[in-house]
């Protein structure tokens, strides 16, 4: 007997206009479709007309369903797994199953679609190169601190989710510890009737939150764009000196690590000019 495949597809995040013909058809053809909440995916199968047998798959469950899965693969058939919105193991349950269906030997079969973070994006503007998806932050506000400090010297732009019981505490977080200075746009309730991207300094973010609490309301993504990196000018000359003489002897992101612990100077300049006196 064939065994059968494990379709991992994306759904929308808000607009049920945004699936693709292909998940549609993938979710008509598959004999199970595994769920993060099988309430709200029965919304969706109902609404494009497709009835299919549900099974129950979230945070709670997710090893033991995935064995129960794995069976039913073995067994020929072909299941589809979906989450309430967007694509399966991004922040999302799913990777656990998809880990120990690939270790098995079946055969997972992405089925691409909506992506909030894509979509926020591509809809701020930004130019630098580059971006970090981190997903949702600790809910303790110690933790959450510890790893935003962890981020601070990255290069590129920071991604995050965020629930709208946390924006505020998180933005105020985000401000003193990345910097009032450094530009974060909001992307909230993408695809959705209250869709609201707006950009402003973090030192300002709070107060936009705070001057209309619909705004706190919904799912968020949001991005917070690196330092302004120094021109090599403003780089101290002892910076400069002590970089050149590691570059010489090490591999760039190396060098740049311990020219940034031995000077103090800021990681994200000293890796532009790194990158500078390489070109």
């Amino acid at each position: 007997m064939n065994e059968g495949l494990l379709y991992v597809v994306a759904t929308p995040i808000g607009n049920l206009a945004d699936i693709t013909l292909r998940a549609l058809e993938t979710l008509k053809t598959v004999d199970a479709i595994a769920a993060e909440d099988t309430r709200h995916t029965s919304g969706l199968l109902s609404h494009f007309g497709i009835s299919k047998k549900l099974i129950a798959v979230h945070e709670h469950n997710e090893h033991q369903s995935a064995e129960k899965l794995l069976s039913q693969l073995k067994a020929g058939e072909n299941i589809a797994l979906v989450t309430d919105a967007g694509t399966p193991g991004i922040s999302d349950p799913g990777a656990v199953v998809v880990d120990i269906v690939r270790k098995a030997g079946i055969k997972v079969v992405p089925i691409p679609g909506v992506s909030a973070v894509i979509a926020a994006l591509s809809a701020a503007g930004i130019q630098q190169n580059g971006f970090l998806f981190h997903g949702f932050l600790p809910a303790s506000g110690a933790s959450r601190r510890k790893v935003l400090e962890s981020l601070k010297s990255e290069a590129v732009t920071l991604v995050f989710y965020e629930a709208p019981h946390r924006i505020v505490e998180s933005i105020a977080d985000m401000a003193n510890v990345l910097g009032a200075e450094r530009r974060v746009t909001f992307a909230r309730e993408l695809t959705k009737t209250f869709e609201t991207i707006y950009s402003c300094d973090l030192g300002m973010a709070s107060a936009w939150l705070q001057a209309d609490a619909n705004q706190q309301r919904g799912e968020f993504v949001l991005l917070v764009e690196a330092e302004p990196v120094k021109d090599a000018e403003e780089v101290s000359v002892d910076a400069q000196r002590v970089l050149k003489l590691l570059l010489a002897e090490l591999p760039l992101k190396q060098a740049v690590k311990l020219a940034t612990d031995i000077t103090g100077e800021k990681k994200n300049d000293l890796y532009e000019l790194a990158l500078a006196l390489k070109g």
